[in-house]
Parts: structure tokens; sequence; C-alpha cells
């Protein structure tokens, strides 16, 4: 089903959906023969939410293989198969977890993750004793997650605050209200987000981050790219076939009705005309990296750049 301008869903539909198979993911790529991401929450948590589909792939009864598409399904155009979006989210997942590891060197002491789904940095990562880190998502999500790991005994490492809004709502009165403090540095992060956000709503949040970050502040966001109208139906129709061999596993969810497509503004030079000092990695850069191969140019995220910036 198409995004309404106020839809809601859980872990198991619409953009919920997306956190779980990004987990189921993170599941896939801790068991790599050489990982570079460990994430011993993903798996269980993929279990908890139930999709049949994503709960095999986490735990292994399904290989990201059985579901890479073919040579020749897509015309040679073949969009990015489940082995590389794996590799794509341990590059993706590393790269806010070191994000995170260097903002707190450089002494930042208040963390916010926005849209934070099946995330589990609160409980996976070492923080210092005085950090306090925000949590900000729907709150049937924020409920599910902190009941699941708290029935699997999982304890969070730091203070870890739920902010229970959705984006669209006033949500930095609501992060203040649990505490958040304007006038200390910050570190953002905006984990695949973006493409699930209409562009004015892009441009929306990376206002009310700067509006709330004092100087020292860091912001860490995945940038996806403006398409054209033409690219934007090859880009969908790349989604679906990518989605028709899900269906013959039973999951039958387009992703292409979710994503927001069309122009919008570039991250990097949004945030550099309103002074921050931004650096930026495309994905294939991230990839290398941390020990895998690239992307081919037309597949899939290889367009999608990460961005760091600092006030």
């Amino acid at each position: 089903m198409a995004r309404t301008d106020n839809d809601t869903w859980d872990l198991a539909s619409s953009v919920g959906a997306t956190a779980t198979m990004v987990a189921a993911a993170r599941a896939v790529a801790s068991r790599a023969e050489e990982p570079v991401i460990d994430d011993p929450f993903a798996e269980p948590l993929v279990r908890a939410v139930g999709v049949d589909f994503f709960t095999k792939l986490a735990s292994g009864e399904l290989t990201p293989a059985d579901l890479d598409v073919r040579d020749g399904d897509s015309g040679g155009q073949s969009p990015v198969g489940m082995t590389r979006f794996a590799d794509g989210m341990a590059a993706r997942t590393k790269f806010f977890d070191d994000f995170f590891a260097g903002a707190v060197e450089a002494g930042i002491r208040q963390a916010v993750i926005l849209a934070s789904g099946l995330d589990a940095r609160g409980y996976r990562l070492a923080w210092p004793g005085d950090m306090v880190l925000f949590e900000i998502d729907q709150p049937e999500v924020l409920a599910f997650k902190t009941t699941t790991l708290g029935d699997l005994g999982a304890q969070p490492s730091t203070d870890l605050r739920t902010v229970a809004i959705d984006l669209r709502q006033d949500w930095p009165a609501a992060l203040i209200e649990a505490g958040f403090d304007t006038s200390r540095p910050t570190a953002w992060i905006a984990e695949g987000l973006f493409g699930y956000l209409p562009p004015e709503a892009q441009d929306r949040l990376l206002d009310q981050i700067r509006e709330l970050s004092p100087a020292g502040s860091r912001l860490a966001v995945e940038s996806v790219p403006s398409h054209h109208d033409a690219d934007s139906d090859e880009l969908r129709e790349r989604m679906k076939e990518s989605t028709d061999l899900w269906r013959s596993h039973g999951f039958d969810l387009d992703f292409s009705e979710l994503v927001f497509l069309g122009d919008r503004a570039d991250v990097t030079q949004y945030l550099g005309e309103r002074g921050w000092t931004v650096d930026a990695a495309p994905t294939n850069d991230l990839l290398v990296r941390y020990g895998m191969a690239p992307l081919d140019s037309d597949e899939g995220f290889a367009e999608v750049v990460y961005v760091t910036a600092t006030r």
C-alpha cells in the first residue's frame, strides 16, 4: 500500500518492515566468515517480529543466494541482490558505529538516533558511563523493541531514553521533555531514513537538527540521490523486480510504494550552506574500506552517499 500523510505501521508492515529487513541483513552479515559487524540482537529481534520470510533469512534457513536476482531476470539491468544488500548493510552499520565511536572519543556525551527501528546500539555498543542516548521512533516500534530485549534479559549499556513520537510531529519538544540538553554538543544519526521522507521533510528535519545543535555537534546521515521522473519510474520498476522473488517465498510487500523519489536537496551542499563542515563517502568507498567488493554502477544503492558533518 502506498504511503499517505498520516500512515502508521508496525515492524511487519509498510516502512516498519524495512527495519526488520535491515535487521535480518545485519544477522546475515554477523554470520559472515570474516564479519564486519557483530549484532547479537539482530536475529532474536527479527524472530520476535514474526515475519516468517525475515526469520528464515536471519536464522540462515533461507540464504541470501536464494534471493539474488539471476542473470537475465531483469533484462541485463539486475537490481542489487540480497548478498550484496547484506554487504551494504554491514558497511552502513559499521559506518555509523564508527561515527559514534569518534564522537565519544572527541568528548561528546549526548547522542540521538532518529527513526531507530530495530537498532540495538544502546545495548551492543560500549558507551562511557556519563553518556545519554536518545532513540526516537513511533510508539509501537519502541515498545516492541524495549519489551523484546527485556524479555531476552538484555540491559542497555548506557543511559538510554526512548522518545515515542512520529518524526512528522513535534519531536524536538518531545526530545527536550525527555531530558535532551540543547546546550550540549550532540552526535546525531539518520540511518536508512531519508528515502522514506518527502524531499521537503528531509530539509525540515535537517533544519530541526541544526536548531538543536550547538557548536561541536556532529551529524551522520545516509543521503539518497535526487531522481528525475524518468529515472524514478525505472528505479521503481527495478525495486519491484527485486521483490518478485521474495513473493515466491511468501513475503508480499512492494518497497517501491514506500519510498519518496523525485528531486531533493543534495545533503552535502545543504549542510555546507548552513554552517556545517561536511565530508562525504559513496557506498563503494565504504565497501572497499571494510574489505568488500564495490557495487556496479547500476546496482541498487550504489549512488547512496554517507555524510558526516560537524558544527
